[in-house]
């Protein structure tokens, strides 16, 4: 999988920028890069492509829950006795793909037992309905960064996501200390063609580098 660093590469090159120009800092290309990958990923998301390439997404294998109220979770209008869990912590930015957060999967820890995605609206009306009793499902929804599991018992579950920053501070063997641009991007390989495209014409258009005829000993962005 391509790097943040190898990225940034690439698009430097095209552009034959130089490191030390203000203009181009890794974090302007990349921040580039990134506005372009989440509107192409979305659209492929709206093609069931994404879900295929198990290999852009990272899991969270143990991911604790604590138990809150239903007002929290928006599901006030339950009437039936009903458990809400929450994941403790925050979750680390997920990707938006054209029908929400990019979860690929969402499950017991040890991944036998698969929990599907619902909004608290349409939960609440499922679970008010009489033959909802013979439901064996189990549920949650994304709301303010968290999860949430209604009549779950489990004290964790396992999350498969497309994450929009490195998540070593939540896995047991990840290395906080790893430079960010050493984390790996999660863009499909595929689109980085087009993507690059897009970002040159980005800034084509808003510094106005010069296509051609430059002098190899002049940097293109400064007249």
């Amino acid at each position: 999988m391509t790097t943040i660093q190898d990225t940034v590469s690439r698009v430097r090159n095209l552009v034959k920028g130089v490191k030390e120009d203000a203009f181009l800092t890794d974090r302007f290309l990349y921040s580039l890069v990134l506005k372009y990958a989440k509107l192409l990923i979305k659209r492929q998301d709206n093609e069931n492509k994404i879900m295929r390439f198990q290999s852009l997404f990272e899991k969270l294998p143990c991911v604790e829950l604590i138990e809150v109220d239903k007002i929290e979770a928006c599901c006030g209008g339950i009437k039936s006795n009903c458990t809400i869990k929450r994941t403790k912590d925050k979750l680390p930015t997920v990707l938006e793909g054209a029908y929400g957060p990019l979860f690929r999967t969402i499950t017991s820890i040890d991944g036998s037992i698969q929990v599907f995605k619902t909004y608290p609206s349409t939960y609440t009306n499922m679970a008010n309905l009489p033959s909802y009793k013979y439901n064996k499902n189990k549920y949650y929804w994304y709301l303010g960064g968290y999860l949430y599991f209604p009549n779950i018992a489990w004290e964790a579950v396992s999350v498969e996501g497309l994450w929009d920053e490195s998540i070593a501070l939540y896995i047991c063997d990840g290395d906080p200390c790893k430079p960010r641009q050493l984390d790996d991007t999660h863009i499909p390989e595929y689109l980085f063609a087009e993507i690059e495209q897009m970002v040159i014409k980005d800034l084509l258009t808003t510094i106005q580098i010069p296509v051609d005829n430059n002098d190899d000993n002049q940097n293109p962005l400064r007249t």
